[in-house]
């Protein structure tokens, strides 16, 4: 039997790289998207060309229907599921004084109440998984891995309510880790520079590369690489996060 995944925001970037890291690795795989269905496509072909049965989501998970909507199909198409990558986040660019509370809880909502809500949804499926697929002791069921950032601890200049949420998933991931053991392992992956946000120009990318001690950014697919590793060895592994940023997050 093939372990399952599901990976949310997996049309792209990091997200991708995590669901076709997890097929190659014998993964069937979940694949999440909002808006991107020729990249969410594209990410299901290369799935299924390591062998994975690929189920292909689409939902708004600033909403609560779009977060019941992942739920459902989950449960619909599989009885059982080994591991959830809560994956999906957004990253606005807006001084302190010019958020709107409109867009402050939309943040909060796609990056801290959807990963709770899907996580909360899909816990019967996780505790009903066999761990031992995944070379896990018999007591230890699914694995739940949330994608946090180095903006939980190091706050992101004009992105006050992103890092605010993602402070609020370092809690969540230290709370399931806590609650839902041994039967759910739960663990945080915290990138630093991985995959650029679209408007940062070449300088702002080479001042904030020289800040990394390894003197290079890291790669969607080393990120994927992690969560793989977590899910299929980490097996004593729980309530930790990962930072994986080449050494960023011990500046000061």
């Amino acid at each position: 039997m093939r372990p399952r995944a599901l990976v949310t925001g997996a049309a792209r970037r990091v997200g991708a790289a995590i669901a076709v890291e997890l097929a190659r690795a014998g993964f069937d795989v979940g694949v999440h998207f909002r808006g991107s269905e020729g990249s969410a496509r594209q990410t299901t072909d290369a799935c299924r060309s390591h062998g994975a049965d690929v189920l292909l989501v689409q939902a708004d998970l600033a909403t609560l229907e779009g977060c019941r909507g992942v739920v459902e199909a989950v449960h619909e198409r599989w009885d059982t599921l080994h591991l959830l990558v809560n994956n999906a986040s957004v990253f606005p660019s807006a001084r302190f004084e010019d958020i709107e509370p409109t867009a402050y809880q939309r943040v909060l909502d796609i990056n801290l109440r959807a990963p709770f809500l899907i996580s909360q949804g899909l816990l019967p499926l996780l505790r009903r998984a066999d761990g031992t697929v995944l070379g896990a002791p018999p007591e230890q069921h699914g694995v739940v891995v949330h994608m946090v950032d180095i903006g939980a601890e190091r706050p992101v200049s004009k992105h006050t309510h992103y890092s605010i949420s993602k402070a609020g998933v370092a809690m969540l991931v230290k709370a399931m880790a806590v609650e839902l053991a041994p039967e759910v392992r739960t663990c945080g992956v915290s990138p630093g520079q991985v995959a650029w946000p679209e408007d940062y120009g070449d300088a702002k990318r080479a001042q904030l590369t020289r800040r990394i001690p390894l003197d290079r950014v890291g790669t969607p697919e080393e990120v994927a690489r992690l969560v793989r590793f977590l899910a299929t060895e980490a097996h004593y592994l729980n309530g930790v996060i990962v930072p994986i940023d080449g050494g960023l997050h011990q500046r000061y």
